[in-house]
């Protein structure tokens, strides 16, 4: 049994195709090709399970994928702590209002009283960089450290102010 297939390609290939359409047998070019990148995956697949110990590999990664969000919510309590003891009142009471009302940890990021700040921590951890390739995990870890930081020192002086 066959199947068939619709397959994309852009304006200008399909014009050099219409000229030699005939002299392809374009199902067989395509079963082929697809066979041949289909037999590379499978066999640098079976390579890699074979030289490799991928469960001890993936553990092995989550670990340190583990300490790595650690070390990011450690910095981002630290900083927030930090934060949190040169605020001025109205800003400590705005950023634990946030907490509560804001949709995203990023609204305060983004909020233009503290960008600059956090433009700075950004690049000073390295948050802008993995940012652009991707990643969120240590983001949402740092900002989560940075509010209970806040958090930490407002459960410290609130009853004294």
């Amino acid at each position: 049994m066959t199947q068939k297939i619709t397959l994309s390609i852009p304006d200008r290939l399909y014009e050099k195709l219409n000229e030699w359409r005939s002299s392809f047998n374009l199902s067989k070019m395509f079963q082929d090709a697809l066979s041949d990148a289909i037999e590379k995956k499978e066999a640098f697949s079976k390579k890699l399970c074979e030289e490799f110990d991928m469960t001890q590999i993936v553990h092995r990664l989550q670990q340190e994928k583990e300490q790595w969000l650690k070390n990011f919510y450690n910095a981002g309590r630290n900083r927030g702590f930090g934060w949190a003891q040169a605020a001025h009142y109205q800003d400590l009471l705005y950023v634990l209002d946030c907490e509560d009302t804001c949709t995203t940890e990023q609204e305060i990021v983004r909020h233009s009283r503290f960008k600059a700040y956090f433009d700075h921590i950004y690049d000073a951890h390295g948050l802008t960089r993995f940012a652009r390739q991707g990643g969120v995990d240590h983001e949402k870890k740092f900002l989560e450290g940075w509010f209970d930081g806040v958090n930490a020192f407002w459960n410290e002086v609130r009853e004294h102010i």
